[in-house]
């Protein structure tokens, strides 16, 4: 089994339920204190062990290649005042990880920006690490799937355990619970709560098997609106292998949601 050294970041969508902060500046850049949500997903992919991370950007995104990129002035600037805790910090960015950047050229759904990392994936299992959610826990989440997936040789998604009054919010998972881990039979986008009885709820974090460009590809084919949706290949999928979820230990902070 090869083990997970690349992760993928979609980060191309444009954040118009922000606005105006998304304007011009990248949801993916907005700050926890003083560190932007961009930086605490790549901190969570290296920690798991991935060396390369891959980010995929579109217009207006320029600033998160210029938050992991060097800035010399501002470096010299820091080290003639005798800052030297902030210099650390900030050379650090472009120290962390071999970061490369694909572009999405028009928003076509997380499937197709995930298509994009095709050639750079080839035959290897991966990390997908969405901007949506940030778990809180000394074993992060990326570490949990990917230990999961190294018990099961399968795709892993992360999920949650949501209230009945939320499950219309969320791509929901059916299937055989064993603990934490679901072995699903059927997945549900955005489900009205009388339509299941399952509280399991998918987050914007996963450990994929490169078949899953296969399935992306062929969803393509059929799209209706022009966008490749990452939850219908998972249909297609589950109905040649298993699939399962996991239930992700921590804190859960969503950052699609203002108040999270």
């Amino acid at each position: 089994m090869k083990k997970v050294t690349k992760c993928v970041i979609p980060a191309a969508g444009m954040g118009t339920r922000f606005l105006p902060a998304t304007k011009a500046l990248p949801k993916e850049m907005f700050p926890i204190v003083d560190k932007p949500v961009m930086q605490y997903l790549v901190e969570e992919a290296i920690a798991a062990g991935c060396e390369d991370i891959i980010i995929v950007t579109g217009r207006s995104k320029r600033a998160i290649e210029d938050h992991f990129d060097s800035n010399p002035e501002l470096e010299q600037r820091l080290d003639d005042s005798g800052k030297f805790d902030y210099l650390r910090k900030v050379k650090n960015l472009n120290e962390m990880a071999n970061i490369v950047y694909v572009r999405q050229p028009y928003p076509k759904g997380d499937g197709d920006a995930i298509l994009r990392t095709k050639n750079l994936i080839w035959d290897e299992p991966f990390l997908v690490l969405f901007w949506d959610d940030i778990i809180d826990n000394e074993i992060t989440a990326a570490q949990q799937l990917i230990k999961k997936y190294e018990e099961t040789g399968s795709p892993i998604i992360a999920t949650v355990w949501v209230s009945e009054s939320e499950v219309s919010s969320y791509g929901m998972l059916e299937g055989e619970l064993d603990g934490d881990t679901t072995k699903v039979t059927k997945f549900l986008e955005k489900p009205k709560s009388h339509e299941t009885d399952s509280r399991t709820a998918v987050i914007g974090k996963y450990v994929l098997t490169p078949d899953i460009f296969d399935y992306l590809e062929n969803a393509a084919s059929h799209t209706w609106d022009g966008e490749i949706r990452l939850a219908d290949a998972f249909i297609d999928m589950q109905k040649n292998r298993d699939i399962y979820g996991l239930e992700v230990q921590g804190v859960r902070y969503d950052t699609w949601a203002k108040t999270g």
